[in-house]
């Protein structure tokens, strides 16, 4: 019995639009159901990743909200539903669980991204109770990169839309997070070819298995 099957790791990708994060939990994923069997292995993502959630998902990403506090508010309802019914049974499976987004997301986007207090928003959060993740994937790509592959999508997000000096701050975000957590976070370069990223990935997440 390997590490990988002796424990369930709860492992998030984090990273402003268009850094990769669709691309590398899927191959994360692909390689552990190959090891370990499909039923080893949770692909999900925010918003929604739970039965009934699309409508949260479909609001938060229409860019109809004017408010910035709905935001956080309906990413957290999103989120407590999504770690009760979905993530914490799972990993009490013994299963692990890649999440696409977490709270970082919550914190780099209306934090940074919209102005709102820190302490505040780490307090909304704080009350939801839900389990952190053991491991949090930070892909870094240039403004050009992000902006390029956003752009490429057929219907861009809310966020998307907001530009570059909007994503900017989100990636200051993501980097002072990540100084205060530097045991959790994984940076990676994501400006590599998928297969190359991967490798990088995979490499820096056997050390802790």
């Amino acid at each position: 019995m390997t590490e990988w099957q002796a424990i369930s790791l709860f492992i998030t990708f984090e990273g402003i639009d268009g850094c990769g994060k669709s691309t590398q939990a899927g191959l994360l994923s692909e390689y552990l159901s190959r090891q370990y069997g499909s039923e080893k292995v949770l692909w999900t993502r925010e918003p929604g990743g739970w039965p009934g959630s699309s409508c949260l998902r479909e609001m938060l990403l229409s860019g109809e909200l004017d408010h910035p506090w709905t935001e956080v508010f309906l990413f957290l309802a999103d989120r407590c539903e999504h770690a009760k019914k979905i993530i914490e049974p799972t990993l009490l499976t013994g299963a692990h669980v890649l999440c696409e987004r977490y709270d970082d997301s919550t914190l780099a986007y209306q934090v940074w991204g919209r102005g709102l207090d820190l302490g505040k928003v780490e307090s909304a959060i704080s009350l939801c109770g839900h389990r952190s993740p053991d491991k949090t994937i930070l892909l870094e790509v240039s403004m050009e990169t992000a902006l390029k592959r956003a752009s490429a999508r057929s219907r861009p997000d809310r966020y998307e839309k907001e530009g570059k000096p909007f994503l900017e701050r989100v990636r200051e975000g993501y980097r002072f997070l990540q100084s205060r957590e530097k045991d959790r976070f994984i940076v990676i370069d994501g400006e590599s070819s998928p297969e190359v990223v991967f490798k990088r990935i995979f490499d820096s997440l056997e050390e802790f298995f």
